[in-house]
């Protein structure tokens, strides 16, 4: 029942279960990749070890924007202004902006942290896995833009949909039929077809 109503909305906080639960799915593993590979990406320095040196280094939004914008030409950067403020809605609105654009990236919805799993710390497991989704993809584009060693993220086995419409996967399938064979015979070439029941009918 805890565990219920500490879903329903922040109003109740989180159980000590639930939060329990949270901090199992942060993987220790998972920060030395990320960490090491936003360092050879954007060539920031290293954070202190543990969540709240993860927490601390990615929570003004500043690190997170240099990445994303470092898998960009840099005339088309998506992020353009990238300040160091103290001030909590400045920091906020930095991490808001690298998630839109990691969105337009090509990270899914469902890969995508809130805002407050990071800057409250709610849940780092949640932006361990946007940041891995986010490589993962960097990697499969192999567009010359990402550094650092390739096994650091599964190269995903499809191409982002949205860069395919539904008009041409149909032109894909019928492209791969003719290159199978199976329209063999199909053509109408030499007017067999068509043309031989008008004949008949004239005559």
């Amino acid at each position: 029942k805890k565990e219920n109503m500490a879903n329903k909305g922040p109003s109740y906080g989180l159980s000590r279960e639930v939060a329990s639960k949270i901090e199992k799915k942060y993987d220790a593993q998972l920060e030395d990749r990320i960490t090491e590979w936003i360092m050879v990406q954007c060539g920031v320095e290293k954070p202190e070890a543990g969540k709240l040196g993860f927490q601390t280094w990615l929570k003004d939004g500043i690190v997170l924007s240099k990445l994303i914008n470092s898998l960009y030409p840099p005339s088309e950067k998506p992020i353009m202004k990238i300040q160091a403020s103290n001030m909590a809605f400045k920091q906020m609105e930095q991490v808001a902006q690298f998630l839109k654009a990691a969105e337009n990236y090509g990270v899914v919805k469902t890969d995508i942290f809130q805002t407050v799993d990071l800057w409250d710390g709610k849940d780092l497991a949640a932006v361990q896995r946007t940041i891995m989704a986010l490589g993962s993809i960097a990697v499969t584009k192999h567009d010359g833009f990402y550094k650092g060693d390739p096994s650091w993220f599964h190269r995903k086995s499809h191409e982002n949909p949205r860069d395919f419409s539904d008009e041409k996967l149909r032109e894909g399938k019928n492209v791969i039929g003719l290159q199978m064979g199976s329209n063999k015979g199909a053509s109408q070439a030499g007017g067999t077809g068509y043309g031989r029941p008008r004949q008949i009918i004239n005559n």
